[in-house]
């Protein structure tokens, strides 16, 4: 079995259906769990997740969405949050979707 048929397998017994871009999960991951800690890496993907149901899972959305929350990560210290996410430029629709929320 590999990770496509592991996430087949997942959606099956979820009762859901649903594209998933594997590799932009797994870089969303990599960089929480680098640029934050370990522990970030599957939170940071869950609260993805969530945004994506939020948003009926466009793949626009979700690709900005994700491109958001890398760009926190990768500015990440842990100093600061707010003023940390203060730095992030996005887009006028990425802005629109995360106030949406």
């Amino acid at each position: 079995m590999n990770l496509h048929d592991w996430i087949d397998e997942l959606c099956d017994v979820l009762d859901i259906e649903t594209e998933v871009d594997e590799a932009l999960v797994l870089d969303l991951a990599r960089d929480a769990a680098h640029n934050v800690e370990r522990p970030a890496a599957p939170i940071t993907t869950y609260l993805l997740g969530y945004a994506a149901a939020l948003h009926e899972a466009d793949p626009e959305r979700v690709e900005k969405l994700a491109a958001a929350a890398t760009a926190l990560a990768e500015r990440w210290d842990g100093k600061d949050p707010e003023a940390e996410a203060e730095d992030i430029e996005l887009d006028d629709e990425a802005i629109k979707l995360v106030d949406a929320d």
